[in-house]
């Protein structure tokens, strides 16, 4: 009998052990169907809560709002807050070794960036990440800070990281506070103002008289002891903004010669007068900007650039 027993045996151990294996295959592969189904459940519940967002996405402009300090409760962030204000108010004495001339940021973003259809700060910090065509890439707020630092500032980008960065963007978060992610805010960026064609003979003429009071007769920025002592900054020559800057092209600086100058008489410049003063500027030589030829590597720059872009001229050869 004992024999049989241990013939019995012997069979019995491969079948066991078999057995095991295939419990075991099926517990893995259960195991794993449900880490599938558990990815694929997250992936949806994200889906679905980013097309929900989409969906409750303000359509309308919100109301331009400045935040009061009161608003924010963390002094450590106020701190920052106060920071990045005052490098933008004075950049040029705050980051020396980033800024190339002798612009400062609200020299563009008129009033610390808190006045409406002036460029201002309000809400952009809110619309950040977004695709932008100059890049042809989906670009978080540092890099559009950076931008401005090579380009209007003609100087050196910030590393991301470095405390600097992290104070101007603790400012321009502050001046998104309640504005809806994505959300378009009443005043923003500068009003629209229909294309036509600037006469630099006619801007040159209105420039005398209407700008160099501000500005130098030179272009070259003001000076203290002026009529009004305003110290406008330079719009041409090597102290300027790059032809790289956004201020470069005709049609944003008509629009904001348009709504913002003279300074001290802002808006009563006619759609032509500040057409044709910002022909007259944006004709003068500034600095270059040496990574200009990769704007828009799609071939889709705007009509008033004033420098060829290599994916331009590639779509140019090819018609």
């Amino acid at each position: 009998m004992a024999p049989r027993s241990s013939d019995a045996t012997r069979c019995i151990r491969p079948v066991g052990f078999l057995g095991a294996c295939l419990t075991l295959g099926a517990l893995a592969c259960a195991r794993g169907d449900a880490t599938r189904a558990s990815a694929d459940t997250i992936t949806k519940r994200q889906e679905a809560l980013a097309a929900a967002a989409l969906a409750t996405r303000a359509t309308a402009p919100v109301a331009f709002r400045v935040p009061v300090e009161s608003e924010i409760k963390d002094t450590v962030v106020l701190a920052a807050v106060r920071r990045g204000r005052a490098m933008l108010s004075n950049t040029r004495d705050s980051l020396p070794g980033h800024v190339g001339n002798r612009l400062r940021c609200v020299s563009c973003h008129m009033g610390d960036g808190q006045q409406p259809n002036k460029m201002p700060f309000v809400g952009v910090y809110a619309r950040f990440p977004q695709y932008r065509p100059r890049s042809a890439t989906v670009e978080i707020i540092e890099d559009r800070i950076n931008d401005c630092f090579e380009r209007s500032m003609n100087g050196k980008a910030l590393p991301r990281d470095s405390r600097p960065m992290r104070d101007i963007v603790a400012y321009l978060a502050f001046l998104s506070y309640g504005i809806p992610v994505g959300a378009t805010v009443e005043g923003q960026g500068l009003p629209r103002l229909d294309p036509l064609p600037g006469d630099t003979v006619r801007g040159r003429e209105l420039f005398k008289s209407r700008c160099t009071q501000c500005h130098g007769a030179d272009g070259q920025g003001g000076k203290a002891d002026t009529a009004v002592a305003i110290v406008g900054p330079p719009l041409w020559g090597p102290h300027s903004f790059n032809v790289g800057a956004g201020m470069a092209r005709l049609r944003t600086a008509a629009a904001f010669i348009r709504v913002a100058m003279p300074y001290d008489n802002p808006g009563s410049l006619t759609p032509q007068q500040a057409y044709d003063v910002a022909a007259y500027v944006t004709s003068r030589p500034r600095p270059d900007f040496a990574r200009k030829a990769g704007d828009w590597p799609n071939g889709d720059p705007p009509p008033d650039v004033a420098y060829p872009t290599t994916a331009a001229k590639k779509g140019r050869a090819k018609r």
